[in-house]
């Protein structure tokens, strides 16, 4: 049963780029957008930046570096890593990588830390208010409006009810995919779902502390044999994409972080939470259907489009040139995905969600969105030159 509704929407401003979402796919491309002149505004759902990285608790920033002492990511994404330690890691502090001591071959410390989510957003914030970024909160992008192939109109809803925002590109970086889906572009799901997470900080005798209980985004060398086999938190697993089974999840959750405490409390009685996630713990959904797909086999493969360079977060060793045909379809000319969004395979998405690889992707995306509102004709060798101006280092070949 539906219901009929005919809604007038009052266009409330325009932009020359709007970004969809505020997690460090959306910060890094809205940066990159306002330093190349755009007006540019950001949508976020939550009330702080960072998402999944802040909101989410989930806040190691995993490697920048193949493991084998290569740095293969740089720009917004070696800035954003150290913005978010400027005031002192949490853990992690890889000093042979920021500080020059020691070695950094296969048995040091990979260039990834461990960061402060709340310290993180409001130092994100500054800096996007500080170039110009309009960030709107608490603001969902709910649909657009379409001119042909092209997306003319951003519609949202916020606590000022519903409004519309011309554009001239839009960056999705929701997580989800959610602009794209809006718009028609091909889009494909998360097809093994995702594990319950219940990540959270608490205090007690031995001090301050992340607990990653569930989902664990720590390197496999790093898991020890006990972690291997801890068991799932329920046998189920949740795509991410409905409204009722994210409350669903989001209260077992809660009540998995709640029983963590009461086991922790048997041996400190002075253990409290002091942070739990105000967002889902989901880590893949949905994904655009690019030009191109990126497989977990290309590894080390030469791209002559590539717009920068991830590593495997999970082992040392690969390495991916990120093409910029994943970014977009040609089917919504003026819409460029960047984080968790874009084209890859099921294999590799694992890899492709994490911050390094969202804000490689989001500076490559706000840069492109700046320059056009037609992705199918933007000169790539023109974005490549402004990226690596921007201290972005496209191929493996060019590693110092």
């Amino acid at each position: 049963m539906y219901i009929q509704e005919n809604i007038k929407t009052q266009i409330k401003a325009e932009y020359d780029v709007a970004v969809c979402g505020g997690g460090f796919g959306g910060i890094s491309a809205a940066l990159a957008s306002a330093r190349q002149g755009k007006k540019t505004v950001l949508f976020e759902k939550q009330f702080m930046l960072g998402g999944l990285g802040t909101a989410g608790i989930v806040t190691i920033y995993l490697p920048l570096c193949d493991g084998y002492g290569h740095q293969v990511s740089y720009g917004i994404a070696e800035e954003l890593l150290r913005l978010s330690i400027s005031h002192g890691a949490e853990a992690r502090y890889p000093d042979n990588w920021l500080d020059g001591v020691g070695t950094r071959g296969e048995n040091d410390k990979r260039f990834c830390v461990q960061y402060n989510p709340q310290l993180f957003a409001i130092l994100a914030e500054k800096l996007l208010i500080d170039e110009g970024v309009d960030i709107l909160y608490g603001t969902y992008a709910v649909g657009v409006r379409m001119n042909g192939d092209k997306i003319s109109h951003i519609i949202t809803e916020n606590k000022s009810g519903r409004l519309a925002y011309k554009v001239g590109s839009v960056v999705d970086a929701t997580g989800d995919c959610d602009i794209a889906k809006f718009a028609g572009a091909p889009t494909d799901t998360f097809k093994q779902g995702n594990v319950l997470a219940a990540w959270y900080y608490s205090a007690g005798k031995s001090g301050y502390k992340l607990n990653q209980i569930g989902c664990s985004d720590t390197p496999e060398e790093e898991k020890t044999v006990q972690n291997k086999k801890t068991e799932l938190l329920v046998d189920r697993r949740f795509t991410g994409l409905d409204g009722d089974e994210l409350s669903e999840q989001t209260c077992l959750s809660h009540l998995s972080t709640f029983n963590d405490f009461l086991k922790k409390r048997k041996d400190d009685p002075e253990v409290m939470p002091v942070t739990i996630a105000t967002t889902p713990q989901i880590r893949m959904t949905r994904k655009i259907v690019g030009e191109y797909e990126l497989s977990d086999k290309e590894t080390h493969k030469y791209f002559e489009d590539s717009i920068g360079m991830v590593s495997d977060w999970k082992k040392r060793g690969p390495v991916y040139e990120v093409p910029f045909g994943t970014l977009y379809s040609a089917r919504v000319k003026n819409l460029i995905c960047a984080g968790r969004c874009i084209s890859v395979n099921e294999t590799l998405w694992d890899v492709m969600r994490v911050i390094p690889c969202c804000a490689v992707t989001g500076q490559a995306a706000g840069t492109a969105a700046a320059m056009t509102d037609d992705f199918t004709s933007l000169s790539v060798k023109e974005l490549q030159r402004i990226l690596e101006e921007n201290g972005v280092v496209l191929h493996e070949k060019d590693i110092i």
